[in-house]
């Protein structure tokens, strides 16, 4: 199977070298921009329950009070949009077919980065560090790629470490990008917005996501089982869960195998980060 590592490497390297300098994102935004543009997007690709619905409201004015540019606060604009005259019912089903029965549609990043293998399990460390660093720590039940953690972790406590996760896992969030818009998805626009907040992609970038798009990303049957096609359900919570039970140096508590969410489920509409300054209490 074809796998971009060029592509993979570079941004690996891009979000080491953010993480020294202090900032690599598109040019003409400002920390506040990036700050309310990430929080609002971590809420918008969340399950639409009954909490996010009723502050759809707020999300408009925190994006005009930070200055966003009009072309982040139109693609953001057009999800809250649907948000608000859709039906709950109809919404809550159509993004769990959006997001949750498909691995296009998968919102857990390093799937994408790494695929069924045991390197996904110590990508996942690696982020649960960059948290921990932060003096956070998540419930053992969650895993912590999830793109609505990473963009409310960038928002309301770290956002050079969280710009970090992003430009090390960019293959996930083009390759979703790619699948909304191809969909006609209504959270294509905010998928978009995101991606507009980092650095433009090269034609060498462009090319090699459009392979993984097609191909898929690697597996791997040594250790954890191989899951078929890319266009199959997402990972099960006990794939995963081995997985990253295989990285070098992973602690797991018992039971956190059965806990562990692996597939590109919502599980609610809660978080771990309470994002009292920015967008209110979350969790």
């Amino acid at each position: 199977m074809y796998r971009p590592l060029k592509f993979l490497s570079k941004w690996t390297k891009r979000a080491a070298a953010h993480a020294e300098s202090g900032g690599q994102t598109a040019p003409g935004l400002d920390d506040e921009a990036l700050r309310a543009v990430f929080a609002v997007a971590s809420w918008l690709i969340d399950y639409p329950d009954e909490d996010l619905l009723e502050r759809l409201p707020q999300f408009s004015v925190l994006l005009d009070h930070a200055g966003v540019p009009d072309h982040l606060r139109e693609d953001l604009g057009a999800t809250i949009g649907h948000l608000g005259a859709g039906d709950p019912i109809g919404l809550r089903a159509d993004y769990v077919e959006t997001f949750d029965t498909r691995r296009r549609g998968c919102l857990f990043l390093t799937y994408f980065s790494n695929g069924d293998t045991r390197k996904r399990g110590q990508a996942l460390l690696e982020i649960k560090e960059i948290y921990r660093a932060a003096g956070l720590d998540m419930d053992e039940s969650q895993l912590p790629d999830h793109l609505t953690y990473v963009l409310e972790f960038a928002a309301g406590h770290d956002l050079t470490a969280g710009v970090r996760i992003l430009l090390a896992n960019r293959a996930g969030i083009e390759l979703l990008r790619l699948h909304l818009a191809e969909i006609g998805s209504p959270w294509a626009g905010t998928i978009r917005a995101v991606c507009a907040t980092l650095p433009a992609l090269d034609g060498d970038d462009i090319h090699a996501v459009e392979r993984l798009a097609a191909e898929g990303p690697a597996t791997e049957t040594v250790g954890i089982d191989g899951l078929g096609g890319y266009g199959d359900a997402p990972p099960s919570a006990a794939e995963t869960a081995a997985a990253m039970a295989a990285a070098p140096g992973a602690s797991m508590p018992p039971g956190s195998a059965r806990a562990a969410p692996g597939g590109c489920s919502s599980g609610g509409g809660q978080t771990f980060i309470p994002l009292t300054e920015v967008t209110g209490e979350r969790s």
